[in-house]
C-alpha cells in the first residue's frame, strides 16, 4: 500500500518536474540516427552515493522507460545471472569490459552506461529532502562509439508545514523519519529515471524502433 501511494506521487511529480524540463543545447544526434539501434543492455550503475541502495534502485527502474520509448532492453535479471556466472559481481569490473565483449554475450546493439551521483534523503534543519542525482550514456556495443549522453538532478522537498519555528522542526523530523521508512528515495530514482532515459525529452534520447514516434525526432 505504502509503495503504491508513494508510486502516485512520484507520477504526479514526473509529470510537473517534466512540463518544467529546459532543453539541453547543441545536442548532435548524428551517431545516434546512423547507428540506430534496436536493443538495449543497461549495465549496473557505479555509484558516487553514501547510500548502497542506490545502484540497486536506479537499476530496477531505469529498464521501462526505455522499453517504453521503443527499444527491446535484455531483462535485469538476466544480466545480472549472466554476469554472476562469469564472475563478475562489481559495477566497476561490469562497466570496464570492452563494448565488444559486452555485445558477444548479449548481443545487444548497445549499452546505457550510468552513474549515480546522489541518492538519498538529507534532513535540514527545518526541511528534509530527497535527492537522486543520475549520470548516463549511450554507448554502440558494435563500434564502442558514444551515441549520446546526459543527465538528471530530481531534489523532492517535503512541506515544512506551519505551527512556528517548532512546528517545522517537528515537521521536518518526521518528514525524514518517513521518508526512511517509505523509501522516497526510490520513487525519486524513478522520477529521475523516467525523465532521463524516456525519449521526447529535450535532449533525451530517440524513439527506438517499436515505438510509433521512430524516426519524428
Amino acid at each position: 500500500m505504502i509503495r503504491a501511494i508513494i508510486r502516485a506521487g512520484a507520477l504526479a511529480l514526473a509529470a510537473a518536474l517534466a512540463g518544467c524540463a529546459a532543453p539541453q543545447a547543441n545536442v548532435d544526434y548524428t551517431a545516434f540516427r546512423e547507428s540506430k539501434p534496436a536493443s538495449l543492455l543497461v549495465l549496473p550503475p557505479l555509484n558516487n552515493s553514501v547510500d548502497v541502495a542506490a545502484t540497486s534502485a536506479v537499476l530496477a527502474q531505469a529498464t521501462r522507460p526505455l522499453a517504453e520509448s521503443g527499444y527491446y532492453v535484455v531483462p535485469v535479471g538476466v544480466m545480472n545471472e549472466t554476469f554472476k556466472q562469469n564472475g563478475l559481481y562489481t559495477a566497476d569490473d561490469i562497466q570496464n569490459l570492452p563494448p565488444a565483449r559486452l555485445r558477444e554475450i548479449f548481443g545487444a546493439d548497445a549499452a546505457i552506461y550510468m552513474t549515480v551521483k546522489e541518492y538519498g534523503s538529507t534532513y535540514q534543519v527545518i526541511n528534509s529532502t530527497v535527492t537522486v542525482d543520475v549520470q548516463a550514456s549511450l554507448v554502440d556495443l558494435r563500434t564502442g562509439a558514444k551515441l549520446w549522453e546526459g543527465g538528471k538532478r530530481v531534489v523532492q522537498a517535503s512541506d515544512s508545514g506551519g505551527g512556528g519555528l517548532i512546528g517545522m522542526l517537528v515537521n521536518a523530523v518526521v518528514n525524514q523519519i518517513i521518508n526512511n521508512l517509505s523509501d522516497r528515495s526510490y520513487a525519486v530514482a524513478g522520477i529521475t529515471n523516467s525523465m532521463l532515459l524516456s525519449a521526447g525529452q529535450p535532449g533525451g534520447i530517440l524513439y527506438g524502433p517499436r515505438s510509433p514516434h521512430y524516426g519524428t525526432q
